[in-house]
C-alpha cells in the first residue's frame, strides 16, 4: 500500500487529505493510473482536484515521495466498497491519464505487469494494441532485443510492476520483418489462424496484479 497526499491552501483555510492507494503507474511527475479508497468527502476532493489539474504527493511503500499530476483531460471512475462491520462505505476512485487512455496509439504501450511470469501476456497485449500479426512465440526474442536497445522502460508502481513499450506499428512491423529474414522467429508450419493461449479474466488480473481469484 501506498498513500496520496494531498494540499492546499486557500488563504483563509489549509486543506490537506491522505488517503491509501493500492495501484499506482507513473514515470517521475506524471502520474498515468491510480486506484484509491477513503471517505466519501476526501474521494470527493481529489476527484475534483485531480480535474482542476492540481498536484499531488504520492507515497510509496519504501518511503519514497514524488511529487504527481495527471495533467488535462484526465477521466475518473468512482464506486464504493462495503466492507463488513463498517456502517458506512468506502469510496473508491481510479484516475487514468490521457497518455494511458490513448494506450498504444502514440508509440508507447503501457503493461501494467512485466516480468518473466508475464512475458507472454505482455507480448499478446502489446500486438493486440497494435494490430500486429505476431505469432505467441516470438515474444522471447523481440522483447529481449527491446530490452537491449531500451525500448522497455520501467515505470514507478505501486501494486504492480509497470513498463513502456515503445515502438509504433510500422516499427514493430519493420522489427519482425528484419527478425523473421535473419531466421530468428520461426514461422507457422502451416497456413490458418495463429493458435494464441486463452486467458480467462481471472488468470489476466493475477498476472497484472489487479486481483487474486
Amino acid at each position: 500500500m501506498g498513500r496520496l497526499e494531498y494540499r492546499r491552501n486557500s488563504g483563509k483555510t489549509d486543506t490537506k487529505i491522505s488517503v491509501q492507494v493500492d495501484r499506482y503507474v507513473g514515470e517521475g511527475e506524471d502520474a498515468y493510473l491510480i486506484s484509491l479508497f477513503g471517505g466519501d468527502a476526501e474521494v470527493g476532493a481529489i476527484t475534483a482536484a485531480i480535474y482542476e489539474k492540481h498536484t499531488f504527493t504520492v507515497t510509496f511503500p519504501d518511503g519514497k515521495e514524488q511529487i504527481v499530476g495527471f495533467g488535462p483531460d484526465a477521466i475518473c471512475y468512482r464506486g464504493s466498497i462495503n466492507l463488513q462491520g463498517r456502517k458506512q462505505a468506502l469510496r473508491h476512485l481510479i484516475a487514468v491519464s490521457t497518455s494511458l487512455h490513448a494506450n498504444g496509439s502514440a508509440g508507447r504501450t503501457f503493461i501494467l505487469h512485466l516480468g518473466p511470469d508475464t512475458r507472454e501476456l505482455a507480448w499478446a497485449t502489446l500486438v493486440s494494441f497494435l494490430g500486429l500479426p505476431a505469432d505467441p512465440r516470438w515474444s522471447a526474442p523481440i522483447l529481449e532485443a527491446m530490452w537491449a536497445e531500451k525500448k522497455i522502460r520501467l515505470l514507478d508502481g505501486i501494486g504492480c510492476s509497470p513498463a513502456a513499450i515503445h515502438g509504433t506499428r510500422d516499427e514493430l512491423l519493420a522489427r519482425l520483418g528484419q527478425a523473421r529474414s535473419l531466421g530468428r522467429l520461426p514461422f507457422p508450419e502451416k497456413n490458418g489462424a495463429v493458435l494464441w493461449p486463452r486467458y480467462t479474466i481471472c488468470q489476466a488480473l493475477e498476472a497484472s496484479s489487479l486481483a487474486s481469484c
